[in-house]
């Protein structure tokens, strides 16, 4: 099995993730329980525990433009054919509108079968709206102001690259580097081969960034969990549990048993055997709330533990990393329904399928970082009659959530990958625990290697990232 150095001999990465997840909360369920809303427990959260998580969380977001740039326009150039380009990409987007769309369809059923705002306290919801009142109308805002129409399509296009790519705005970026790509796939071998060359050393060098990062990472994750389970503890979970609930119920039914069945079914991966090689992939996702940070081990994972080709990972993940939110959808669905049941908002069979089809549009538009999809989540709520400023209810509990929801997210973009690949003929690298894990395809890295970039292969140096 594929191991990353990043972890201390004789223990994997995951594992040490793992360990720091669960000191990390232990330590902040007992600050809660002992100094809650003490100032030298605020101290240690802004001063000691908060800085570390950002460093952390700062040296993945750091390599995540380079990464979506060179990973897509070398995906492109090096599938070559553009009617191969069209074809994987018309498979991609199809697979991630119909897996969110199954999951925004499961978050509807469980939250019209349990219907948990009927039994919220009123007193609660009073007392929430109070306490984080502030903060919804601060996201109302940013609805208001970014909006969600004809203007967000056309503003895919970007004026300036540049510029988008310093805003952090993705899918302008992700136009311009799939135009780049598909460009060097019409100029000359000669005039294509040095700046194909420059990006893999960029794409290269990025990936030893990221294995400096996961070396912090089980510390950056401890730090993370901390100030969440410190700040919290259970009080906010005790008053809205059925919500929270039913959200984790949907999150984890969609991770454990959909995803897997279909990596089973379309993939021929086995359920168990994904879930056992995207372990050191959900922690991170889980401990960093963001489908963009998470992205380099989501590429990582795909090429090394599953054996994609790099051309495939390279064009769906930063794709998927944007627009495929199963988790966002899912939660959507339920939190728009339970708040319309909290406010007494009766939604129909129709309007509910309107609720299917926003949280689709919605989740494809929201951004792939912590919260990002809450101010669309307004948009949605006052579009069926449920107050904007309702969101306020979920707000104390959102960062619980949306670092659940970020874990089916990114898998549900693995997945996307593994069924592209195996409908393009790609055989993927069988795992030790498979028969005749040995045999390799001609052409294909052995188990556990990194494939080999096109026309840079005198430069491969994977020890970085074992």
């Amino acid at each position: 099995m594929t191991q990353d150095t990043a972890a201390p001999r004789g223990m994997q990465l995951h594992t040490k993730i793992l360990l720091g997840l669960a000191l990390g909360t232990a330590a902040g369920i007992t600050a809660n329980a002992l100094w809650r809303g003490s100032e030298r427990l605020e101290w240690i959260i802004g001063n000691v525990t908060d800085p570390v998580g950002q460093v952390f969380l700062r040296m993945l977001f750091m390599v995540v433009v380079p990464l979506v740039f060179t990973s897509l326009a070398l995906g492109v150039a090096q599938l070559g054919d553009l009617t191969k380009v069209g074809r994987i990409g018309a498979k991609t987007i199809g697979f991630f509108l119909a897996t969110t769309a199954f999951a925004a369809v499961v978050g509807l059923f469980l939250v019209n079968t349990i219907q948990p705002g009927e039994g919220l306290d009123p007193a609660i919801r009073d007392a929430l709206m109070r306490q984080f009142g502030g903060q919804a109308a601060e996201k109302q805002a940013a609805a208001e102001s970014g909006g969600f129409g004809v203007q967000t399509f056309v503003n895919i296009i970007p004026r300036n690259p540049v510029d988008a790519a310093a805003k952090g705005e993705m899918l302008p970026l992700i136009f311009f580097a799939l135009i780049f790509g598909v460009a060097l796939t019409r100029i000359p071998a000669e005039a294509a081969r040095p700046v194909l060359m420059v990006l893999e050393g960029i794409s290269y060098a990025v990936t030893v960034i990221i294995g400096f990062a996961m070396k912090v990472a089980p510390y950056g994750v401890a730090a993370l969990i901390f100030g969440v389970t410190a700040r919290f503890g259970f009080a906010l979970l005790q008053s809205l549990g059925m919500y929270v609930v039913v959200v984790l119920c949907g999150l984890a039914f969609h991770l454990f048993v959909v995803i897997p069945l279909l990596s089973g079914a379309l993939a021929g991966v086995r359920p168990l055997d994904f879930l056992r090689r995207t372990r050191t992939l959900m922690v991170t996702a889980f401990s960093t709330s963001s489908s963009n940070a998470t992205l380099p081990t989501t590429i990582r994972t795909a090429q090394q533990e599953f054996g994609v080709p790099r051309e495939i990972a390279g064009f769906v993940m930063p794709l998927g990393a944007t627009m495929n939110m199963n988790g966002t959808a899912l939660f959507e669905g339920i939190t728009i329904l339970f708040l319309a049941q909290v406010f007494g908002v009766a939604l129909g069979l129709q309007q509910q399928l309107v609720v299917v089809v926003m949280c689709i549009i919605t989740a494809v538009g929201a951004a792939g970082v912590p919260g990002g999809s809450i101010p669309l989540l307004v948009l949605v709520l006052e579009m069926v009659g449920v107050p904007g400023g309702g969101i306020a209810l979920i707000l104390g509990v959102d960062r619980i959530l949306d670092m659940s929801r970020t874990v089916p997210n990114v898998c549900g973009d693995l997945l996307t990958s593994l069924v592209v690949a195996r409908s393009e003929g790609s055989p993927l690298v069988p795992h030790p625990l498979d028969p005749d894990p040995t045999v390799v395809e001609p052409g294909e890295p052995p188990v556990g290697a990194e494939p080999v970039p096109l026309q840079h292969a005198s430069h491969r140096d994977t020890e970085t990232q074992r």
